[in-house]
């Protein structure tokens, strides 16, 4: 599995990279922090996979990176996507190395 650390996400984010950002976490989660993005929560991924691009790389977020490599293995098993990056660390990581003013839980 393809992974990306926060700093390259933040360095491609500065560079204007083309990418998904897609949120598997719950939506209460999401609130508390997020990188914006789309929210697809990982028990809705399989209803849902119709919103994720198969054109651009799609950047799989969750709180720590366990259920957004659940849903990377889940989409490209079953569907046969090849463009998934997990954020490694997950929303955590990017709180606590990139952004110290985000919340964290």
């Amino acid at each position: 599995m393809d992974e990306i650390t926060v700093q390259e996400l933040k360095d491609r984010l500065a560079h204007g990279h083309k990418l998904q950002l897609l949120d598997v976490r719950e939506p209460s989660e999401f609130g508390i922090c997020n990188l914006g993005g789309d929210l697809i929560p990982l028990g809705e991924l399989p209803k849902q996979t119709d919103r994720v691009r198969r054109d651009v790389p799609v950047v799989v977020i969750c709180h720590h990176g366990f259920r957004s490599a659940q849903a990377i293995n889940f989409l490209s098993q079953r569907y046969g996507f090849d463009n998934l990056l997990n954020l490694k660390g997950g929303i955590h990581a990017w709180a606590t190395q990139i952004d110290p003013n985000m919340a964290v839980y």
